[in-house]
């Protein structure tokens, strides 16, 4: 189910309508979006580190797990990866208890940074067990491996696709919900710009997209 995150939660998911003109629940949007920019600025080190080691690790496995496994086994790059994307932090705000009590387009940013972290991270850790098999089970384990490989590199670049995704939602909310006018110094215009940026296609996206898909 993880693996298939990114078609609900890129769609919307969690909190309430930012329709509302109540002046309470506006009031309560505001403040998720206050809690979630800051909690997404907080993390942004760990998160550039893990988009650092995948975007150096991409280039083995884009186009599918080479026929020489220790390529991959042995590279360090891929380990780094896979370590990064381990130990990625997921904020309590982020977590699906808590952001269910999230309102407006806080919901949809906590949704699609938990998407990137659960994608990011089981990617990761079964592609490793993949290659793992592949080096050292039985022949027909080994080909089961292989055969599933692609879909845990469709997981790595979903994730990231995801999170490329926040800088665009988290301009859209903040015009949405009022812009400078209503958040003043708790949330600066320059602040959201500048996040925005970190959580961005240019910053976080991994090219080239997947050369390979589950049965190819």
């Amino acid at each position: 189910m993880l693996l298939c995150a990114p078609a609900f939660v890129l769609a919307g998911c969690g909190g309430g309508s930012t329709q509302s003109t109540n002046p309470a629940a506006l009031k309560l949007q505001r403040e998720d979006f206050v809690l979630v920019s800051r909690t997404l600025a907080a993390v942004r080190s760990p998160v550039a580190h893990e988009v650092t080691a995948t975007k150096a690790a991409w280039p083995l496995v884009a186009n599918g797990l080479p026929t020489n496994i220790a390529l991959v086994s042995r590279a360090p790059q891929a380990r780094l990866a896979t370590a990064r994307a381990t130990h990625l932090p997921l904020p309590a705000p982020f977590g699906e208890a808590q952001a269910r009590k999230l309102t407006g387009p806080a919901a949809q940013l906590a949704g699609v940074f938990r998407s990137y972290a659960l994608l990011s991270t089981r990617g990761w850790q079964m592609l490793g067990a993949s290659v793992a098999q592949i080096e050292t089970a039985s022949p027909a384990n080994a080909r089961f491996a292989r055969a599933n490989a692609p879909l845990y590199i469709e997981s790595i670049y979903d994730g990231h696709f995801a999170l490329a995704q926040i800088g665009k939602k988290l301009l859209a909310g903040y015009e949405k919900l009022g812009g400078p006018a209503a958040f003043g110094a708790a949330l600066p215009r320059a602040a959201v710009t500048t996040l925005a940026e970190n959580y961005s296609e240019a910053t976080d996206r991994l090219h080239p997209h997947p050369g390979v898909r589950l049965g190819s």
